[in-house]
C-alpha cells in the first residue's frame, strides 16, 4: 500500500486564512521603523516569509498597503474624492464636511480615536509624516490644483488635527459638543486659507 504522507513543503508560503493578517503585521512595523518612502514591498514580503506578488495581490500598490497597514474603516482617498471634485475654491468647506460625516459617526469615531492613539506612541508619527502625508494629502493638493502642496497640505493637517485631538481625543469643551455645521463654520475659512490664501 502506498505511503499517503507527503514531504513538508519548502519555500515561501502560499496564501493562507493568516497570511494576510501576518503580511498587516509586518507592513505596520516597517512602515513604523523605516517610514513610507523606506519602506519596500518586497522587504514587506520577506518579513511575512511571501512572495512580493502575493502582497500585491492581497493589496495592490505600496500606497493601498500603507492605508491597510493603517488599519482605517475605509479608504481616505474615497471619501475625500468628492470633496476634491469641486476644485479650490470652497474646497475647505467640503473637506470638513467630509471629514466630520466621518469622526460624527459612531461606529467609526471608536476606530479612528485608537487609530490616532496608536499614531501618538513612539514611532508612530511616521505613519503620519512618511505615509498619511505623501499618500494621501500631497495628492489631494496636486489634484485641487493649488501651487506649493507640500506647503500647504501639511497647514491643513495642522489644523484638522489639533480638531482632531480637543474635540474627540481629550474632548475639550466646547468644541467636543459643537454642533457639526458650527465647526464647518468655525474652521473651514482657516482650512480655506491655508489651501488658497497668502502662506509664507
Amino acid at each position: 500500500m502506498p505511503s499517503t504522507s507527503r514531504a513538508p513543503r519548502r519555500g515561501r508560503r502560499p496564501g493562507a486564512p493568516d497570511t494576510r493578517a501576518t503580511i498587516l503585521d509586518a507592513a505596520r512595523s516597517a512602515f513604523a521603523e523605516k517610514g513610507f518612502a523606506g519602506t519596500t514591498v518586497r522587504a514587506v514580503a520577506a518579513a511575512a516569509g511571501v512572495d512580493a506578488a502575493l502582497v500585491h495581490h492581497y493589496f495592490g500598490t505600496k500606497d493601498d498597503l500603507f492605508l491597510a497597514a493603517m488599519a482605517l474603516p475605509l479608504d481616505p482617498r474615497q471619501v475625500i474624492g468628492p470633496a476634491l471634485a469641486g476644485g479650490a475654491e470652497g474646497a475647505g468647506e467640503r473637506l470638513l464636511r467630509a471629514f466630520l460625516s466621518l469622526w460624527d459617526d459612531p461606529d467609526i469615531s471608536p476606530v479612528l480615536v485608537g487609530i490616532v492613539r496608536s499614531a501618538l506612541q513612539p514611532g508612530g508619527e511616521r505613519l503620519l509624516t512618511q505615509g498619511f502625508i505623501p499618500v494621501v494629502l500631497l495628492p489631494a493638493g496636486a489634484a485641487l490644483g493649488i501651487d506649493r502642496p507640500e506647503v500647504r497640505m501639511p497647514l491643513v493637517i495642522s489644523q484638522v488635527a489639533g480638531l482632531i485631538l480637543t474635540r474627540y481625543v481629550i474632548g475639550l469643551e466646547p468644541i467636543a459638543s459643537m454642533p457639526a455645521e458650527t465647526v464647518v463654520a468655525t474652521y473651514a475659512p482657516v482650512v480655506q486659507h491655508y489651501l488658497t490664501g497668502d502662506v509664507p
